[in-house]
């Protein structure tokens, strides 16, 4: 079934519609014109060389994309040469540094090692010292003791025989030592 509404409008349109002409020039219809025209413009393109100086236009862009990609790779190898420098660098410097840890370890403990032998070796020397200096003092405090003892020794010996002797003692033991003199020529 056909749409009523439809129909209408078609007939409508076929009854009250006017014929009408494509324009023409010359014998040739519109399309063929604008194609002419096409032509025309295309030719005259191909004459003025416009594709030739596009072409050149775009070598010449591309020479410069091709020039700034070239710059580009060239910046990129610097800059990894630049960052391996520098890791390099990095590298040598933490082996530097580990290096001059390992040296200060070793130092220290030479240092240590050294300070100890001193401190020990100054303990004993001090301890030598003060054994020497007790030791001299014990002689020292011998030798008075001796003195005193003798100094005594000799005042009690004085006291005893200034007790014990009188003149008549001293005549006898005087007489004694002559008689023993005489003997022995």
């Amino acid at each position: 079934m056909a749409n009523p509404v439809v129909e209408k409008t078609h007939t409508e349109v076929e009854a009250g519609s006017e014929h009408h002409t494509d324009p023409s020039a010359l014998g040739f219809d519109a399309t063929m014109v604008v194609g002419l025209a096409m032509l025309v413009v295309v030719l005259l393109m191909l004459w003025k060389k416009v594709p030739a100086a596009i072409s050149r236009s775009l070598d010449a862009k591309i020479a410069t994309i091709r020039a700034q990609l070239d710059e580009a790779a060239e910046l990129r190898r610097e800059a990894e040469a630049l960052k391996a420098e520098y890791e390099g660098r990095s590298r040598a410097a933490d082996q530097e540094a580990a290096a001059m840890v390992e040296r200060a370890r070793h130092e220290a403990d030479a240092i240590r090692a050294k300070a100890e032998t001193d401190a020990a070796a100054l303990v004993e020397r001090r301890t030598r010292m003060a054994e020497d200096k007790i030791a001299a003092e014990e002689r020292a405090a011998l030798q008075q003791l001796r003195a005193t003892a003798a100094d005594a020794a000799a005042k009690a010996a004085a006291r005893i025989i200034a007790e014990r002797h009188d003149g008549s003692a001293d005549r006898a033991v005087i007489d004694q030592a002559i008689a023993g003199l005489s003997r022995a020529q």
